[in-house]
């Protein structure tokens, strides 16, 4: 009995310590991680208040104790100027105290941290905080002659006779119909989409909504023209240069190395020839053809797109007044112009900064034609946009600076830790949001 006794308490060592040793090397084999976040969960503040940026670092759940972070603060612009007044530093990984930040202008300010792990791996964060974002100013007002310039452009425009060209699209959904699209226009380039629209619309019966697209060369969205249909709209998506839809991927690689190299630069000099020019008399003349439909209801004409789209849905806006929805998921060529007034500016980065740090003069008034804040001030269509606090894409200051002209009804979706990106949430609550507007336009509320 006494050798099965100590047999068993030696059987429990063993699986006790095996346990133990077990637990050591799982926890060893935990990565780190750094995280840093700003001390209110919104991440906005008033200018010339104090916003702090609190660090952790953690390893298998459990907080780091040792250790330093590097940290330093930018505006977006100025991270890589030694001589800038911006914070920057070390702190240990425990301190509580975080690291202080404040400005004096309305806009964001970022704090990016690295900490080194004992194996010698490189982690980084990034957190920023807005600070009276709301406030934020265009970096140059508008053009004096901007609504003549446009006005003729479309003036020129509507001498081009539509002569839509439909090729039905065959499809699983009995209930939808769907056409490959292709419409004349200016600039260059005709309209090029995918419409869709349920079988059995009556006329005057559907409100409309017009999907655009983010930067790149590629094919029209089937899957977005019926989203839209199978929700009881008239649906078009359409790709940004004009294109043909479809294709084999060797196609839009071909436009990308040829034709659309560089696309987002091309013609930059003058508002004659600047690319964007042709983009947008694009929407306008597809804008042109959904309401040529007779089962267009009279009413609703929405846009909806992220990045270079949410740039083009915020000219929609301000470009045709038929438009009355418009959803921008962090949208691009916004604020051209913001070096001039010292801040970043949105992508395409379509204005050039010389050696003296100036922008260059002919590119930047040219720009100021195809900036969507501009169109933003033009815009009284209800709006809801997104932004996320790091995006180095399509910085916060530029996202805002458009959003502040918007003359509707209209919403910020803030991100604080997402940088350029359009998640399925932020999705979900831009067609939410379009869904409400057109309730709320046929009275159904």
């Amino acid at each position: 009995m006494r050798m099965a006794a100590r047999f068993l308490s030696l059987l429990r060592l063993c699986v006790a310590t095996s346990l133990a040793f077990t637990a050591l090397a799982v926890h060893a084999d935990e990565p780190y991680q750094l995280k840093v976040v700003t001390d209110r969960a919104d991440a906005i503040y008033r200018t010339e208040a104090t916003a702090k940026f609190i660090v952790t670092v953690t390893k298998g759940g459990e907080t780091v104790s040792a250790g330093e972070v590097l940290y330093i603060i930018d505006d977006f612009l100025a991270a890589a100027d030694s001589e800038s007044d911006f914070p920057k530093g070390t702190i240990e990984v425990d301190d509580k105290n975080g690291i202080s930040a404040t400005s004096s202008q309305p806009g964001f300010l970022r704090c990016r941290v690295t900490f080194q792990t004992p194996d010698k791996k490189v982690l980084r964060a990034t957190a920023a905080a807005g600070f009276s974002p709301n406030k934020i100013s265009p970096s140059l007002p508008v053009p004096d002659d901007f609504d003549q310039f446009w006005k003729q452009q479309k003036a020129e425009l509507a001498k081009v006779a539509l002569e839509p060209k439909l090729k039905t699209i065959e499809q699983s959904n009995e209930k939808i119909l769907c056409f490959d699209v292709r419409v004349n226009c200016l600039g260059g380039a005709p309209v090029s989409g995918y419409l869709a629209k349920p079988k059995e619309a009556k006329a005057k019966s559907l409100p409309a909504i017009l999907w655009v697209h983010g930067a790149g060369v590629r094919s029209s969205s089937l899957a977005n023209a019926m989203t839209g249909a199978q929700a009881g709209m008239l649906s078009m998506d359409i790709n940004a240069h004009g294109i043909a839809n479809g294709m084999p991927p060797q196609y839009y690689k071909d436009q990308i190395a040829g034709p659309l190299k560089n696309y987002r630069h091309a013609g930059r000099e003058s508002r004659e020839t600047i690319y964007f020019r042709g983009m947008y008399l694009r929407l306008v003349r597809a804008i042109d053809f959904l309401t040529s439909l007779p089962e267009w209801d009279g009413q609703v004409i929405a846009v909806i797109g992220h990045s270079q789209g949410g740039g083009q849905a915020l000219v929609a806006g301000g470009i045709d007044d038929r438009v009355t929805f418009i959803a921008a998921g962090v949208p691009a060529i916004c604020d051209h112009s913001g070096r001039a007034a010292g801040r970043i500016n949105g992508w395409p980065k379509l204005v050039p900064v010389g050696d003296d740090g100036l922008p260059d003069g002919q590119i930047l008034q040219a720009s100021r034609y195809v900036d969507a804040v501009n169109f933003a001030s033009r815009c009284r269509a209800n709006a809801i946009v997104s932004v996320g606090f790091v995006d180095a894409v399509c910085p916060p200051s530029s996202c805002y600076a458009a959003f502040n002209q918007l003359h509707g009804k209209k919403r910020m979706v803030t991100e604080p830790l997402m940088g350029h990106a359009a998640p399925q949430h932020i999705r979900d609550i831009f067609f939410a949001e379009f869904q409400k507007h057109v309730r709320d336009e046929k009275g159904q509320n």
